[in-house]
């Protein structure tokens, strides 16, 4: 059932649905074109840089060595301060690079497509210093390989610290490997199998049984970290012995490797369940809560048939008709409505003047955590809620519209005037009564306010 009543343009899809919203910014307007730009240079990224995951791992350690020196009598409480200052103002820099990133960018898929991995491959911090440690694992793990293969980003993804941090596969040692036989209240954690198993590939009910979880995890033991050197690998803390994952066997036979752990990501990846969960999940974030069947099959048609090339996958949902229909049948996460707003008003989040240092990203931060999403901060390993419902309640509402109104009045040179900015943001989206709506605002504040927190910008 269509939610409005009124014929939606293929551009609107484009800029809305697939991208970040109006103005288009020189976004590709088809879906070979979106292809064509995801397949070019990351400029968003080369122009704004990802903090690296090392850099975060330092601040982490600074904290740390601050905090233990404060309670040995060794330092002073303004040296903690100091270093846990340092990761908060990291950690507002990086979400307004994400925000300037989508703001500006004129290839907006590529960073729609990191809001739907960066959520399937859902992490966060394990401490207060590792806060910015999210933008590394994004910009390394999963950005690389975001038209690439599958089973590359799965790899990537499964063994970088940041999620074996996370699922606290750093902790998980095989019982009987040289690191583990006399140790006490080490042993080994199955957090990472199960979680790859039911929320990175083959998905929740899919038929595998605890035997392979504990297996799996045993030919995981050999993952770790060590910040010092960056290591993530260490044979003498893997189980010894071979291990079947799904009546398939891995390792066994010689020293653990390294290798034995991708080939069991290989073998997810292409497997059949991993196909339909994935293209489930694809077509849902993208065009409707209940996608349509047949869109849903042609994708996971060119997922097996390409060995999980995602470009492919891309291709089929882009080039079937129900992408292009029924408009606003989704709600935008916060974090993609904040950066709509900033991008339909010609923001740059980074160039808001603020009586204080770092004040704007903390009036952000706060705004966004209001309308329910706080800013990387996942409520478990599955993400985020996505369905409409989840998005569409009053103080997610009343969030949203308290946002729109105390940025219109924040816009350097004063808010736009409300019939030019409807045309500008919402192109052939808005109904009739918006537009009387907008113009007959008592001002142009709250013109602007309405419409950013009206149906139509507020949906895809």
């Amino acid at each position: 059932m269509a939610l409005f009543d009124r014929p939606i343009g293929a551009e609107a899809y484009a800029v809305v649905r697939f991208g970040l919203g109006y103005p288009a910014l020189g976004a590709p307007l088809t879906g070979e074109a979106m292809l064509t730009r995801l397949a070019g240079p990351d400029r968003a990224a080369a122009d704004v840089p990802f903090l690296p995951f090392r850099e975060a791992v330092a601040m982490d350690l600074a904290l740390r060595k601050a905090r233990d020196a404060e309670r040995n009598s060794m330092g002073s409480q303004a040296e903690v301060d100091a270093a846990r200052k340092a990761v908060r103002d990291a950690y507002g820099r990086i979400f307004f690079d994400d925000l300037a990133r989508g703001a500006g960018t004129d290839d907006p898929l590529r960073e729609r497509l990191m809001g739907f991995w960066l959520n399937h491959f859902a992490t966060r911090p394990r401490s207060g210093g590792l806060r910015a440690g999210h933008a590394g694992f994004a910009a390394e793990a999963i950005r690389p390989h975001l038209a690439g293969r599958f089973a590359d980003m799965l790899k990537a993804a499964v063994t970088h610290p940041y999620m074996m941090i996370y699922l606290d596969q750093v902790v998980s040692v095989g019982p009987n490997s040289p690191a583990g036989r006399g140790r006490r209240k080490r042993g080994l954690n199955e957090n990472l199998a199960r979680e790859v198993l039911e929320l990175h590939t083959l998905g929740v009910g899919a038929s595998y049984s605890q035997k392979d979880v504990t297996e799996f995890a045993e030919l995981l033991t050999g993952l770790g970290f060590d910040p010092d050197t960056g290591r993530i690998f260490f044979p003498a803390r893997a189980e010894p012995g071979a291990e079947t994952v799904l009546g398939q066997r891995y390792g066994g036979g010689r020293r653990a490797r390294l290798a034995d752990i991708h080939a069991v990501l290989e073998d997810l990846a292409r497997h059949p369940a991993t196909a339909a969960f994935l293209c489930t999940k694809l077509a849902t974030y993208f065009v409707a809560d209940r996608p349509d069947p047949d869109l849903v099959a042609n994708m996971t048609r060119a997922f097996r048939q390409t060995d999980g090339a995602l470009a492919a996958v891309y291709a089929a949902m882009l080039e079937h008709p129900a992408a292009w229909r029924d408009f606003g049948a989704k709600v935008k996460w916060p974090l993609d409505y904040m950066i709509s707003t900033l991008r339909a008003l010609g923001i740059d989040p980074r160039q808001v003047p603020t009586p204080k240092p770092g004040q704007a990203e903390r009036l952000a931060l706060r705004a966004l955590r209001r309308m329910g999403q706080s800013y990387r901060m996942p409520p478990g390993p599955d993400g985020w809620p996505d369905r409409a419902g989840a998005w569409v309640h009053p103080a997610g509402l009343a969030a949203r519209i308290g946002w729109a109104l105390a940025l219109a009045g924040r816009i350097p040179g004063g808010a736009p005037d409300p019939r030019e900015f409807l045309k500008g943001a919402l192109g052939d989206v808005a109904g009739s009564a918006l537009v009387w709506a907008a113009g007959a605002a008592e001002t142009r504040q709250v013109g602007t306010g309405i419409i950013l927190a009206s149906a139509e910008f507020n949906r895809r």
